[in-house]
């Protein structure tokens, strides 16, 4: 099983030596980075009902702080693309939802991912 989510953010470098300076046109630049997401079922699993709400970071500032914690720089900015999981993954994942809906106040597993992941949701074949 493999799923990891993707996210872009704006990060500005700052420089550690007081006697460099950057030019502040180029101190901000967009990245794209990867956070591994646990399997169904074990700790953490649950950061998409936790920090995302219909494929966005329902609070913004809480995102550029992890975001800032993962990267180890400041970030501006922080968006989420997508969740992308293999066939595996998603099954699971489906399975472990179904087992407990009224932890997400849903009535189907489809409703639970439309409510936390909107479409972002890509299933990929593990070769790609």
């Amino acid at each position: 099983m493999d799923a990891r989510y993707v996210f872009r953010a704006q990060v500005r470098l700052e420089a550690d030596e007081p006697s460099v300076s950057l030019e502040p046109s180029t101190a901000e630049t967009s990245v794209t980075f990867f956070l591994e997401a646990p399997e169904p079922g074990t700790e953490g699993w649950l950061f998409f009902r936790d920090t995302l709400w219909r494929g966005e970071i329902s609070d913004s500032a809480y995102g550029r702080q992890r975001a800032e914690e993962w990267l180890g720089e400041p970030v501006e900015s922080i968006s989420f693309s997508e969740l992308q999981v293999d066939e595996a993954y998603f099954e699971a994942l489906k399975a472990e939802i179904a087992a407990d809906l009224e932890a997400f106040n849903a009535e189907t597993v489809s409703e639970v991912l439309s409510k936390y992941l909107g479409s972002s949701i890509r299933v990929t074949d593990k070769n790609e």
